[in-house]
């Protein structure tokens, strides 16, 4: 999709309101209390004041929910399907507008901005379809039958992150509606026009209260939804020490948790991998990819020594050719940070890689990008190290590689697993046995051959170990926002044999 560059601005501003309150029961509510700014990641360009919602939006959009959730739950699947298909189709209408709004916010390029929308978009047509499908079971029973089937749970509590807003967004609703539920979504922070948009298509095609977004700070409205009494299940993307809290929260009122957390990726180079570009361009992408924002990130690559120097000069003139520039330049095939936050904490890895003794082969600098002083630029970073340095164990959420060398495939798979992420895992070789004994063995919920990212509409999403808790961006997703319960039938009462006959 080609988007022209010399209107981004003003596109991007079209339609973004100079305030954004709560989005309940299909309306946002007036300017009142404090608010915060959303400002352009590159720039600093102020875009918008947004409402610093806390307990009392949360209280009135569960309420909300609430009512709504009964005449929700009544709609036949199909109902509930060809709103989700309307929904899609609105975002497809205004895809380039949505991208550009949030390439502005986050600061990532638009081109990849632009895939995050096609990714929600197919995230909503995907469950319209499977919610037609969403069956339970039943059996015959002695003189009678045995039905289980799937229903929601209630009000669902959302919390999603900032790196990428339209496929978080999508992630969390398509699926909780589709099971028919209700939703109180709370987007973070640091980006929520393109979610508060989302709220203006929701108003022209869902009922009121189905669907309810209140933005704010997580200590105050994160909090306020987590504990909420009226909350029926709680689902959340981010790190793992919040992750954390939330099944504390969850705990508490013993309510269902759902969790997609961090990740440290192992991505695995083999010897006998014989399309060595193509892999250094696949294995940059699965570095690079939003700017390195991704807990899919394939953050740590391990290269055999038999081809390392070879593959290892290959990778870094690859990393050395990448374009760092603004995210409206479709020529940029890196942009910033979403904060300086975020990059004073990119450059603060970096330097306890130098502390530890890693060799940094190529980046490692913040990148000056004229108009842009605002933003925070990092060069496309290569560390060798080894797999117990931090660079190497904690999630950078930036363009830093660590490499890792290896010639012992038991060794290598113990440190690929050796980690407290088991989220994804990238496979290069052509050799069959490799690949499935290398997949078999490695603790991911993910595990990407020959191709990093290859997320197909159904493959299920979720990690092991500290990445999280259930599956995403599949059909089990629906189990996920529904009870099964269990109705048996009897053709007539039994003869009675409990009570002693008079």
């Amino acid at each position: 999709m080609s988007i022209d560059t010399q209107d981004a601005t003003a596109a991007a501003s079209t339609g973004i309101s100079a305030f954004y309150g709560a989005f309940i029961n299909n309306e946002f509510t007036a300017a009142s209390g404090p608010s915060f700014p959303a400002f352009d990641a590159g720039t600093g360009a102020h875009l918008a004041d947004i409402a610093r919602c806390g307990s009392a939006e949360i209280e009135e959009a569960v309420r909300a929910a609430r009512v709504a959730f009964p005449a929700w739950k009544a709609l036949a699947a199909e109902e509930r399907a060809a709103l989700l298909l309307k929904l899609a189709d609105a975002v497809e209408a205004n895809l380039p507008r949505l991208a550009l709004i949030d390439a502005q916010d986050i600061g990532r390029k638009v081109g990849e901005t632009a895939l995050d929308h096609q990714f929600a978009i197919n995230q909503y047509r995907y469950f319209a379809a499977a919610t037609i499908t969403h069956e339970g079971w039943g059996r015959p029973i002695p003189n009678g039958y045995l039905v289980a089937k799937r229903e929601p749970y209630g009000v669902c509590g959302q919390i999603i992150p900032w790196n990428v807003p339209a496929i978080m967004a999508a992630f969390k609703i398509a699926p909780a509606v589709a099971a028919g539920n209700t939703v109180v979504l709370k987007p973070d922070e640091n980006a929520s026009l393109s979610t508060l948009e989302l709220g203006k298509l929701i108003a022209e095609i869902f009922p009121p209260g189905v669907i309810n977004i209140v933005p704010g700070m997580g200590e105050e409205a994160g909090a306020a939804l987590t504990a909420h009494p009226g909350v029926d299940k709680l689902a959340f993307t981010g790190s793992s020490e919040v992750g954390r809290l939330i099944s504390v929260a969850g705990g508490k009122r013993l309510v269902p948790v759902s969790l997609e957390l961090g990740g440290k990726s192992p991505n695995i180079v083999f010897p006998d991998t014989d399309k060595l570009d193509s892999v250094v361009d696949n294995a940059s992408f699965a570095a690079l990819y939003c700017n390195g924002q991704s807990c899919l990130a394939g953050t740590r690559l391990f290269v055999h020594d038999d081809i390392y120097d070879e593959f290892m000069a290959k990778m870094v003139a690859a990393f050395k050719r990448i374009k760092v520039g603004p995210a409206h330049d479709t020529s940029s095939s890196l942009s910033g940070l979403i904060s300086e936050e975020q990059g004073l904490r990119v450059l603060g890895y970096i330097e306890k890689g130098l502390a530890e003794g890693a060799k940094l082969l190529t980046g490692g600098k913040r990148v000056a990008v004229p108009g842009y002083e605002h933003g925070y630029f990092i060069e496309p970073t290569i560390f060798e190290a080894t797999n117990d340095m931090v660079i190497a164990q904690e999630e950078i959420f930036g363009p830093v590689l660590t490499v890792i060398r290896w010639n012992d495939f038991d060794q290598m798979i113990h440190e690929a697993n050796n980690v407290r992420y088991g989220l994804a895992a990238g496979v290069y070789t052509s050799n069959l046995k490799n690949a499935m004994a290398t997949a078999d063995r490695l603790e991911a919920g993910s595990v990407w051959i020959n191709s990093y990212f290859n997320l197909a509409s159904g493959s299920p999403f979720g990690g092991f170990k500290e990445s999280g808790i259930g599956s995403e961006y599949c059909h089990e997703t629906l189990n996920m926002y529904t009870h099964l319960k269990s109705i048996t039938l009897q053709n007539e009462p039994s003869d009675a044999w409990f009570v002693p006959s008079p």
